[in-house]
C-alpha cells in the first residue's frame, strides 16, 4: 500500500491526531503557560463563513487551558503557525520534500498540491527551517575522520566567453564518514573565515582530511593527522587518504541546485544547505528511510516560526 495512503496525508482531524503525537509526546501543552494538564478540547467550531466555504470550516485541534484561559493548537510556536493552509496538505509537502533525494522545487508542490505558488514557495522555506540541525557537537573523534572541501554555486556574469565579475557563493562542507554532513555559506575560502568553522565544528582527534588547497596547510596540523590528495595532478585516492566522500554530497547538491531548483538567491542558500545537510545526515546508510527522515523533520518544526516577511 502507498504511504500516501495513510489517513494523515488527506483528513484533516488525521493530520493534527499525527502531528500532536509527534509534539506532544506527553499529551497537549498550552502555548502560552505551559500547562500540561489543566486543558479541554473545543469540539465542533468552525470557522466564519465565507464566500468559499458558506458554511466555514471546522476547526481540529483547538484547546482551551484552564489556567491562562486562553486558546491553543499544536501548530502555535511551529512552521505551521498562521497559516491558511490544511495541515494534512503540510504533511504531504513535508514528506515530498523528505523523500526527494535532490529535492521537490515550489512550482512542482504548486501544482501537485494545487496550491498557489507563493503559497508553496513559502512553504518550502519553512520546512527548511524544520531540518535545520540545532545539533553543535563536534563532528569526529578518536579514529574518525572528517573531510572538509569548498564549492561554488551560482553564476558568473559576463559577456560572451569573457568572465565578468563574480556572483559565485562559497560553500564549505563538512563531512563525517559514515556519520553527519555540516554546510556553510562563506565569503571566501580563506584561513580567516575556515578556520573558526572547523575549530568550532571537528573534534582534534579527528583524522582531518582535504585536498591541495594551500589555507588547509595551517589549519590541519591541529588535528591528529591531516591526509590531503592532490586533484590538480589527477589524485584522488591514496589509500585511506580521500575527500571522495565530501564530494560525493557535493554531486547531490549541485544536481539538485541545478537540476531542480535552478537558481537560488544568496540569502536564502543558508536554507537550501540546511535542507541538503539534513537528508545527507538521515539517509538510508544510516537506517533512516523516507518515513522516518519526515519524523524527524516533523519533530524540528515545533519552536522554530518563520514569517513572510523575514524567510531569510
Amino acid at each position: 500500500m502507498s504511504v500516501l495512503s495513510r489517513p494523515y496525508f488527506h483528513d484533516e482531524a488525521a493530520a493534527f491526531e499525527h502531528v500532536e503525537g509527534m509534539l506532544w509526546p506527553q499529551g497537549p501543552v498550552c502555548h502560552h503557560c505551559g500547562s500540561m494538564e489543566k486543558h479541554y478540547a473545543l469540539k465542533g467550531g468552525r470557522t466564519k463563513p465565507s464566500k468559499k466555504n458558506p458554511n466555514g470550516v471546522e476547526i481540529h485541534g483547538l484547546y482551551k487551558c484552564r489556567d491562562c484561559r486562553k486558546k491553543f493548537t499544536v501548530r502555535m510556536g511551529t512552521i505551521f503557525e498562521e497559516s491558511h493552509l490544511p495541515l494534512h496538505i503540510w504533511l504531504q509537502a513535508l514528506h515530498a520534500m523528505c523523500a526527494s533525494k535532490k529535492g521537490v522545487s515550489a512550482h512542482q508542490l504548486h501544482r501537485a498540491l494545487e496550491i498557489t505558488y507563493k503559497s508553496a514557495w513559502f512553504m518550502c522555506h519553512r520546512i527548511r527551517e524544520a531540518m535545520r540541525s540545532n545539533d553543535f557537537t563536534p563532528m569526529g573523534g578518536a579514529g574518525k575522520f572528517v573531510e572538509v572541501d569548498e564549492t561554488y554555486i551560482g553564476r558568473m556574469s559576463g559577456v560572451g566567453n569573457l568572465k565578468g565579475s563574480g556572483t559565485k557563493n562559497t560553500v564549505l562542507t563538512l563531512v563525517e564518514r559514515g556519520g553527519i554532513a555540516r554546510s556553510f555559506h562563506v565569503d571566501s575560502a580563506t584561513v580567516a573565515r575556515v578556520l573558526p568553522i572547523v575549530n568550532a565544528n571537528i573534534h582534534k582527534e579527528s583524522v582531518f582530511m582535504s585536498d591541495e588547497a594551500r589555507l588547509y596547510d595551517n589549519i590541519g596540523p591541529e588535528f591528529a593527522a591531516h591526509g590531503t590528495v592532490n586533484h590538480g595532478r589527477e589524485e584522488y585516492v591514496r589509500g585511506i587518504v580521500h575527500t571522495n566522500t565530501v564530494e560525493g554530497y557535493y554531486s547531490i547538491f549541485k544536481r539538485g541546485m541545478k537540476g531542480v531548483y535552478q537558481h537560488c538567491a544568496e540569502h536564502h542558500l543558508h536554507r537550501y544547505l540546511a535542507e541538503f545537510d539534513f537528508r545527507y545526515s538521515n539517509r538510508v546508510a544510516m537506517g533512516i528511510d523516507d518515513n522516518v527522515r519526515s519524523l524527524i523533520a516533523l519533530k524540528g518544526a515545533k519552536g522554530k516560526r518563520l514569517t513572510y516577511r523575514q524567510p531569510a
